[in-house]
C-alpha cells in the first residue's frame, strides 16, 4: 500500500512540474508577441491614446512617385497623428516619452532642447490641433518616403509657467511635412512651419430675426424620465401630447438637452439622434421653436479633449442644423459654475473654440450660452448672438440685476433662458415653501419680464415625480425641492403659479 501510493505520489509530481513548465513557456511567449504594443511602448493608457482626434481631410491629386495605397495611407495617418500626440503631451509634462518612434534622430533633438529648456524655466505648453488638411505631393518608388503639405492646420496653445496661464492663443499655420520609413514606423523627418494670417468672423444674417422674434418659452424634459428624455423610455406619444398642450398655453418655443456622456461623446448614437429629430418634427408641427442644449453634463474642458468634443460637435449640428424647428444653438449649461474647479481661463477658451466650431459647421443658426447668473452673462458676449442667463435669487432683487446686465450688453437681445421656484413645502425646507409663495415669486418676477418686454422660458412644465441621484446628488432636500417647479403638478393639474402666464381653461 505505502509503495503504491509513493508511485502515485511521483507521478503527480511529475505532471504538476511540466504544467508548471509548460505554463511558464506559453507566458514568456505571449510576453513577447505582445512587445510590439505602442500604447504601452509610449508610456500612454489606452483611453489617453483615443483622446486625440482631430479633424484630417487629405487631398489625394498627381503626386509624383508611385500611386499612393488607401492602407499605406492611412499607416501614414495614424503616425502622423500620433507625432503631433506625443509632442503635445511632451510639451505639457516636459518629458518626451515616445519621440523616437515618431520623430528622426535631428527632429528628436529639436524637440528634446524644447522639453529642456522649458524644464529648466518651470514652463510647459498645453496644445492641441484640431483640423489637417494634408497635400500629398510625393511619394517614392521604394515607398519609404513621403512628403505632403499639411495646410490650414488649427491648433491652439496656452503656456504656463508655475503652473499660471501666462498666454494663449489660436494659431493657424501650414507645415511642410517629410516623412521616412523606419523599423516599421512612419518618422517625421522635416516639419516646417508658416504661420497664416487670423481668419476673421463676421456676423451672420439671421442675427437680425430676434428683433421679431420674442421667446415665450419652456425648458422641457417629459415628466417620466427627466434628465433622460432620449433614454430607453423615449415615447413620442407623450412628446406629441406635451407639446400639443404648450402650443394651446401659447408657449412658442422650448429648451431641450442633449448630454454629451449619454449621447456617446466623440462617437454619437445614432439612435438617439433620431430621436431628437423626430422631437423637432413634433415640435415644428406644432409651431414650436427649440433651442438644443448641447453639452449638459460636460465638466472636462482639457485642451486634450478638445478634439473629441468638437468631433461630437460635427456630428450633433450636422444632423440637424437645417431642421426648420431649430431656433438656436445652446453651447453648454451654466458652464461659469466650472470656472472654480476647472480654471475659468480653460473654460472660457473651450467654449470660444466651440463656438466657432458649431459657426463653421452651421453659418446660419444664432448661438447662444446658458450663464448661470446675470454677472456671469457678460462673458464671451462679444462672441455670441444671444446672450443668455438664468435666475433662482431673490425675486426683489431680479430688476437691479437684470438692468445691470443690459448696461453691459447693448447690442445683442437678451434671454432670461432659466427661472423658476420650488413649491416644496415639506420637512426638507423647514414647510418654508408652498405654491402661494411659488406663485408670488413668479409674480414678481414676471412684472419685470413684462415691463421690460424679456424674452423668456420658464422652468419647467411638470412637477417631477423622481429626480435622478446623478443630477442633484442623494441629499433628499436638494431632490425633494427640485421636484415642485412645474407649472403642473405631478397629477398633470393646473398649480396657482399656471394663471400667471397662462389664461387657458
Amino acid at each position: 500500500m505505502n509503495r503504491t501510493l509513493y508511485r502515485v505520489f511521483l507521478l503527480i509530481t511529475f505532471l504538476a512540474i511540466n504544467g508548471l513548465i509548460l505554463f511558464g513557456i506559453s507566458s514568456a511567449l505571449s510576453y513577447l508577441n505582445t512587445g510590439a504594443d505602442r500604447t504601452s511602448m509610449l508610456h500612454l493608457h489606452e483611453e489617453i491614446s483615443a483622446s486625440y482626434l482631430p479633424k484630417i481631410e487629405w487631398e489625394i491629386a498627381m503626386n509624383e512617385g508611385r500611386p499612393m495605397e488607401d492602407q499605406t495611407l492611412g499607416e501614414i495617418e495614424r503616425d502622423y497623428l500620433s507625432a503631433w500626440q506625443v509632442r503635445n503631451a511632451a510639451y505639457a509634462n516636459n518629458v518626451p516619452y515616445g519621440i523616437a518612434d515618431y520623430y528622426t534622430d535631428s527632429m528628436r533633438t529639436e524637440l528634446f532642447k524644447i522639453t529642456d529648456l522649458n524644464l529648466k524655466n518651470k514652463v510647459t505648453l498645453q496644445t492641441t490641433t484640431l483640423e489637417h488638411h494634408p497635400k500629398l505631393d510625393f511619394y517614392s518608388t521604394d515607398g519609404k518616403l513621403v512628403i505632403f503639405t499639411d495646410k490650414n492646420v488649427s491648433a491652439y496653445e496656452a503656456v504656463y509657467r508655475d503652473d499660471k496661464l501666462i498666454t494663449k492663443r489660436n494659431l493657424k499655420s501650414d507645415y511642410k511635412v517629410m516623412l521616412l520609413l523606419e523599423d516599421g514606423f512612419w518618422r517625421i523627418r522635416q516639419l516646417v512651419e508658416t504661420f497664416l494670417p487670423e481668419e476673421t468672423i463676421g456676423e451672420r444674417t439671421k442675427v437680425q430675426d430676434f428683433d421679431n422674434f420674442h421667446f415665450k418659452g419652456i425648458n422641457y424634459y417629459p415628466q417620466d424620465t427627466p434628465w433622460d428624455m432620449f433614454g430607453k423610455q423615449f415615447n413620442d406619444s407623450i412628446i406629441a401630447h406635451d407639446f400639443e398642450l404648450m402650443a394651446r398655453m401659447g408657449v412658442n418655443s422650448l429648451r431641450i438637452f442633449i448630454p454629451y456622456e449619454s449621447f456617446g461623446k466623440e462617437y454619437v448614437d445614432s439612435e438617439k439622434l433620431e430621436k431628437v429629430k423626430l422631437t423637432l418634427d413634433i415640435a415644428e408641427k406644432n409651431g414650436l421653436q427649440v433651442m438644443p442644449t448641447l453639452f449638459d453634463f460636460y465638466g472636462n474642458y482639457s485642451v486634450h479633449d478638445w478634439t473629441m468634443t468638437n468631433r461630437h460637435v460635427e456630428q450633433v449640428v450636422e444632423a440637424l442644423k437645417d431642421h426648420k424647428a431649430i431656433v438656436a444653438w445652446d453651447v453648454k449649461n451654466e458652464p461659469d459654475l466650472d470656472f472654480e474647479s476647472r480654471g475659468k481661463e480653460l473654460v472660457l477658451s473651450w467654449l470660444e473654440q466651440t463656438v466657432e466650431r458649431i459657426r463653421k459647421i452651421d453659418p446660419n443658426n444664432p448661438i447662444t450660452i446658458g450663464w448661470s447668473s446675470p454677472e456671469a452673462a457678460i462673458n464671451l458676449k462679444d462672441q455670441l448672438n444671444l446672450v443668455s442667463f438664468h435666475y433662482y435669487r431673490g425675486a426683489a432683487e431680479f430688476e437691479s440685476a437684470f438692468r445691470n446686465l443690459k448696461n453691459e450688453v447693448t447690442d445683442k437681445p437678451l434671454l432670461l433662458q432659466e427661472y423658476g421656484y420650488s413649491s416644496y413645502d415639506g420637512i426638507w425646507n423647514a414647510y418654508t415653501g408652498s405654491e402661494k409663495k411659488e406663485k408670488e415669486y413668479m409674480e414678481t418676477m414676471q412684472k419685470v419680464v413684462e415691463k421690460e418686454k424679456l424674452s423668456h422660458m420658464i422652468w419647467t412644465l411638470y412637477d417631477f415625480r423622481n429626480i435622478p441621484t446623478s443630477v442633484v446628488g442623494r441629499l433628499p432636500w436638494r431632490k425633494v425641492r427640485q421636484r415642485h417647479f412645474g407649472l403642473l403638478d405631478s397629477k398633470g393639474k393646473k398649480k396657482p403659479v399656471y394663471d400667471i402666464f397662462f389664461n387657458e381653461k
